[in-house]
């Protein structure tokens, strides 16, 4: 069974002393699962201070973005190599990357294979924007994202990954996907993945959702069969949903 994870972007939020609070907030309210994986992605300023605090506490850590570059002239951007043993995974290619700061399938695909060489799982991103939904297009914006981002990589390496579906129509609007849409093409994910490196590897990848996710539409979401997890935006930002999300997901699993 594929083990279900609650990941929270935190985005450009919280300062450091926030950020500590907020995870011993959320530590108070839930404590550890062994069912459920809560992975806390906060600003980069504040990972060397969470770090430590997570050898106390059950949570993953994870940052919001690297470059692909070991080292360089590169001024404000973080390499994974800087980042291996600080966090256990990175964000690659979200929406607000793509739409605001250039990020092209190419460059997804150079930083998810650079976190992989270095040793972090990448959770790499994919979703349509609204006119490509309202144009039946999402299907082939999805095939095409996940090929990009997953061209080059051995069957391994993609098993050493996670996807998260977040339609940009979705994000930070209120609106989010049926259950049953995000469903579907979490399943197309899946069978995108069995075409690429056969069923064993796509049964064995965790697909998330994001967009708007919160403890009113959780159990719908994590109901759906090809969804192992949600990644969390505004909703994570607040102790007591981000800990409700991961209750009601843990009684899902039996926790």
């Amino acid at each position: 069974m594929r083990k279900p994870m609650m990941a929270g972007n935190w985005k450009m939020n919280k300062t450091v002393p926030e950020a500590l609070a907020l995870a011993r907030q959320i530590h108070a309210l839930v404590g550890g699962s062994a069912v459920v994986e809560q992975l806390l992605c906060p600003p980069s300023i504040c990972l060397h201070a969470l770090k430590m605090l997570a050898e106390e506490m059950p949570f993953s850590l994870g940052a919001q973005n690297c470059h692909w570059e070991e080292s360089g002239a590169y001024t404000g951007e973080i390499s994974p190599a800087m980042l291996r043993g600080l966090v256990d995974y990175v964000i690659i290619g979200h929406s607000e990357r793509r739409q605001l700061f250039g990020e092209s399938d190419e460059t997804v695909n150079q930083k998810t294979r650079a976190a992989l060489a270095h040793g972090i799982t990448p959770v790499v991103c994919v979703g349509e924007m609204l006119e490509q939904n309202e144009r039946g297009q999402t299907g082939e914006t999805i095939n095409r994202q996940v090929r990009a981002a997953l061209d080059g990589l051995s069957g391994a390496q993609v098993q050493s990954s996670i996807i998260a579906y977040e339609p940009i129509w979705a994000i930070g609007t209120g609106r989010a996907a049926t259950a049953g849409t995000a469903g579907d093409i979490c399943g197309q994910v899946r069978a995108i993945l069995g075409e690429m490196h056969g069923e064993t590897v796509a049964d064995t990848v965790r697909i998330l959702y994001g967009g708007s996710t919160k403890p009113d539409n959780i159990g719908a979401i994590m109901r759906e069969a090809h969804i192992d997890g949600a990644l969390i935006g505004g909703a994570a930002l607040e102790a007591a949903s981000y800990a409700e999300m991961v209750r009601i997901t843990g009684e899902m699993y039996g926790a």
